[in-house]
């Protein structure tokens, strides 16, 4: 796996268990809430992840937009699908977010080469 997905995950992971792990009820109830929004409902996870992606784009979180982008390769989203959601979030969100644009495509391709 590449050192940047590996580093991501990992950070990710070692942080949120730091976290829980002071037992605070309101940061554990908005972990719980980000969880269950994002699973299967009226709409697909796949949709609800794409969502995310738009909201994260625009919201110029960077974290944000590997996390969605990591669970968007992992339920099967194809690279034109991602492309025309990041096109969606550069329309809504601006120039502004181009070179967030520009980090996600590079976390795709990163998510891509893992796999061969």
């Amino acid at each position: 796996m590449n050192n940047l997905l590996e580093e991501f995950e990992t950070y990710r992971t070692k942080m949120n268990d730091k976290l829980l792990s002071q037992d605070n009820k309101i940061i554990k109830r908005i972990f719980n809430l980000d969880t269950n929004a994002f699973q299967k409902g009226k709409l697909d996870v796949k949709t609800k992840e794409l969502l995310g992606l738009v909201a994260s784009t625009v919201l110029r979180c960077d974290d944000c937009i590997k996390y969605h982008l990591e669970t968007c390769f992992k339920e099967g989203v194809s690279k034109e699908e991602v492309m025309e959601t990041l096109s969606i979030a550069t329309l809504v969100g601006g120039t502004i977010v181009i070179p967030h644009l520009r980090r996600a495509y590079e976390f795709w391709e990163l998510l891509e080469n893992s796999t061969k």
